[in-house]
């Protein structure tokens, strides 16, 4: 997704939340100076032409691994429900709020790390980016930088759906997604309703 048709989406974002473009600007510059390395080739490759599976981390997601089918893609801590199942994703997209040792054990393996960094978890970029052994693909939800990529979407889960469509995926499903939650606090559903609608613009409608 060009940013041109991506930024009216974020801006209404921004409004909905009360988030701050400087300090998601101010997030990607931060990582793209963290990030020494751009592995979105590696990412493409395992994308274009091939049955994607994204897992999303609701608690349905263990019950519905038997529908997990091609390039696996994981939405931040889903990554360690599929690594205690032993499933090896692919690539996880987080923002690292749910990030543990496990992601560092999965980089090793080759699981790509499509890191996205927006106005609150530079402390988190700092402490986990030089900590990655293995591929990265940094994003961002605001203006793309050379080598920080926006694929479009705002959530973890969302994010790795547009991103396989961006890339080329032959077909998309979607596993481990509750977007009806409503044993979270606000700010989670207010997340898991943009997840919805930004969804249904390129063709996903979960509810």
């Amino acid at each position: 997704m060009r940013f041109s048709d991506w930024e009216p989406h974020y801006t209404a974002i921004l409004a909905y939340f009360g988030f701050e473009r400087e300090a998601d600007e101010a997030a990607a510059r931060v990582l793209a100076d963290l990030a020494d390395r751009d592995d979105v080739g590696l990412l493409e490759t395992l994308l274009r032409g091939r049955p994607v599976t994204v897992c999303g981390n609701a608690p349905s997601l263990p019950g519905e691994l038997d529908r997990i089918e091609g390039t696996v893609l994981a939405a931040d801590a889903a990554a360690e429900v599929l690594a205690d199942h032993g499933i090896r994703p692919d690539a996880v997209f987080t923002d690292l709020d749910g990030a543990t040792d496990v992601f560092i054990d999965l980089s090793e393996q080759g699981t790509v790390m499509v890191v996205h960094a927006h106005g609150d978890n530079v402390p988190l970029l700092r402490h986990w980016v030089p900590r990655i052994p293995g591929p990265l693909v940094a994003t961002t939800q605001a203006a793309p930088l050379p080598h920080v990529h926006n694929f479009g979407g705002f959530t973890d889960g969302d994010r790795a759906v547009f991103a396989a469509d961006e890339l080329g995926a032959a077909s998309v499903r979607i596993v481990g997604f509750d977007l009806a939650d409503r044993n979270v606090d606000p700010l989670k559903r207010g997340k898991l309703y943009w997840a919805g609608e930004l969804l249904r613009l390129i063709g996903y409608d979960l509810q």
